[in-house]
């Protein structure tokens, strides 16, 4: 039987702890990693079914940066609550669509799964080539961000939050169904 490196990278990169800041899998996405993962084609080094966030703002990436993070639908007592509890620093309200990283054996099965991908609604999708690696980006593109709070102040009023609430409830819902229709088409 000949060497397949593909194989001994997905066996390793599975058999790895989660590394993510909840540390766990995102509930909503492990139906697709687990049919993703059973290929002998695809691995999965990273997900999210879409989050929405309260982060501090600034342009450096660093571990402390996530104040709150909910991978489920919010409400506006969730969001005044958590702002209430922010004292001087300036912070962005996030609601991220989901996103996947599939290694892929090949182009072949690569294209494969972005045409599938792009079919369900995931259109800002595509394959990045490195050295070893095929990877491919599952990327959904309803997003939502703006500066919320500062000095002390919530820089918006409550209509303007509940808004918010409902706008980042109704994109979770929409990535949800967009990685429901993915799985059913893998």
């Amino acid at each position: 039987m000949p060497f397949d490196s593909f194989l001994r990278r997905k066996t390793s990169v599975l058999s790895k702890i989660d590394k993510s800041f909840i540390g766990k899998w995102d509930e909503k996405i492990i139906p697709l990693c687990n049919k993703i993962n059973s290929s002998p084609n695809y691995y999965t080094t990273s997900s999210c079914a879409g989050r929405i966030v309260l982060m501090i703002s600034q342009n450096k990436k660093s571990h402390n940066l996530f104040l709150k993070i909910s991978h489920e639908l919010i409400s506006f007592n969730w969001l005044k609550n958590n702002l209430n509890k922010i004292k001087n620093k300036l912070i962005k309200f996030k609601c991220e669509p989901p996103i996947l990283h599939v290694v892929c054996r090949n182009l072949e099965s690569a294209s494969l799964l972005l045409e599938k991908a792009k079919s369900s609604g995931m259109k800002h999708s595509g394959i990045h080539c490195l050295r070893r690696n095929i990877t491919l980006e599952i990327h959904g593109d309803d997003r939502l961000e703006f500066p919320i709070f500062n000095k002390n102040k919530v820089l918006v009023d409550d209509d303007f939050l509940k808004l918010a609430t409902k706008e980042s409830n109704e994109k979770l819902k929409k990535s949800w169904k967009m990685i429901k229709k993915l799985s059913e088409k893998f």
